[in-house]
């Protein structure tokens, strides 16, 4: 098993007074027990489901193999209706099948119109609204999603972050969860939001070898389990047996800092996109033979080009993030012509306004990090 595994704290009887006072604070994953939920942990049987479900056509994607693979897309998307979709998700061996009879089905909720309309449980299943309840840790205005999961025993999900806090409700089955903090992004090999170390427990180092070096963060969910993931963590999710979840998705920003056409929750931040193409049109016109000579004047040159149009961001944090961005496409265009010395120095600046940052708002400290590693991957 790669890296050294950490357990993620668990809490049992939070009230919503101690959770957003004390947890939510730290933004650092956790899960809570005894929380209430509704029937939905006794009654969402398979049959229960398949019944009362009903036989609505919805996408989902089938697997031939137990590790889904979203940047090579080793699945298929296909259409079942519901009933029969939780029957087969809960069959090991399939005598109707797409691929193979041992293929591997995953059931993630979209909206009537998934270009419009967000996903929430509520509407598209409406008749098992009544036997659920969300944790009320959030104010109802910031509500975004509530996504229906639904997966076969052994389905693993690729290793990606989110844009917004969530709360992972495990409604039946066992599920394993993986995760990891921004903060090592670099060591993630990323593309886009996504890793492309698919087997997180016995990792081609020779191929992956800054894997090694992400801390990992892990913890097994039972029904009636919730898991808290804040934004930007990555995650990575095991079913060890068939399984039935509930993503509520909340926006813990200001509403005008989403991208407005993202129905998913999964783009980033409007202005974190500004910044960046703001940054590549500079990196772009000035050429990169100029990068190494111009250091931290440069730095500040970008700071001021893009200022206010970041309005979320502190002046300290505007700084920081430029800083991030600027050095990330610096190493990967011209790591083998800057002497370490430089690096180093430039790090530490970059280490030091990203304190200053984490003071005033965590999350904005993580999106830097997370940029920067996805500069270097």
């Amino acid at each position: 098993m790669a890296g050294h595994g950490f357990p993620v704290p668990r809490f049992e009887g939070v009230s919503q007074e101690q959770f957003i006072e004390h947890l939510y604070p730290q933004r650092k994953p956790l899960v809570l027990e005894g929380i209430d939920l509704g029937a939905c942990t006794s009654k969402w049987t398979v049959d229960y489901l398949s019944q009362v479900g009903g036989r609505k056509e919805v996408k989902i994607h089938v697997a031939a193999v137990a590790q889904m693979d979203f940047i090579s897309k080793n699945f298929v998307y296909r259409t079942l209706p519901f009933d029969k979709l939780v029957l087969r998700a809960a069959e090991e061996k399939h005598t109707e099948f797409f691929i193979s009879e041992d293929e591997k089905y995953y059931l993630r909720s979209l909206g009537e119109d998934p270009r419009k309309d967000v996903a929430d449980i509520r509407k598209q299943f409406p008749l098992l609204e009544g036997d659920i309840k969300f944790p009320k840790f959030f104010k109802e205005e910031q509500f975004f999603s509530s996504v229906f999961r639904i997966s076969s025993p052994g389905l693993q999900l690729w290793t990606h972050y989110d844009v917004m806090d969530n709360f992972l409700i495990q409604v039946t089955g066992k599920k394993r969860v993986v995760l990891f903090s921004p903060r090592d992004a670099q060591y993630l090999y990323l593309s886009g939001s996504k890793s492309e170390v698919l087997n997180i427990d016995n990792p081609d180092l020779a191929k992956y070898p800054l894997f090694s070096k992400a801390r990992r963060y892990e913890c097994s969910l039972k029904a009636g389990d919730v898991l808290f993931i804040p934004a930007l963590w990555f995650h990575n999710v095991i079913s060890e047996e068939f399984g039935v979840g509930v993503n509520v998705f909340w926006k813990h920003l200001p509403s005008e800092c989403y991208d407005k056409t993202d129905t998913y929750g999964n783009k980033d931040l409007t202005a974190a996109s500004r910044a960046v193409q703001i940054l590549d049109r500079a990196l772009k016109t000035l050429g990169a033979a100029h990068l190494k000579y111009l250091g931290i004047h440069y730095i500040v040159i970008l700071w001021l080009q893009f200022k206010g149009h970041i309005g979320i961001f502190s002046s300290a944090s505007k700084t920081s993030h430029c800083i991030a961005c600027y050095l990330g496409k610096e190493y990967k265009e011209n790591y083998s012509k800057l002497p370490r010395h430089l690096w180093e120095e430039r790090w530490k600046l970059l280490r030091s306004t990203e304190l200053v940052c984490q003071k005033r708002n965590c999350f904005i400290a993580n999106y830097q990090i997370l940029i920067f590693g996805y500069f270097l991957g």
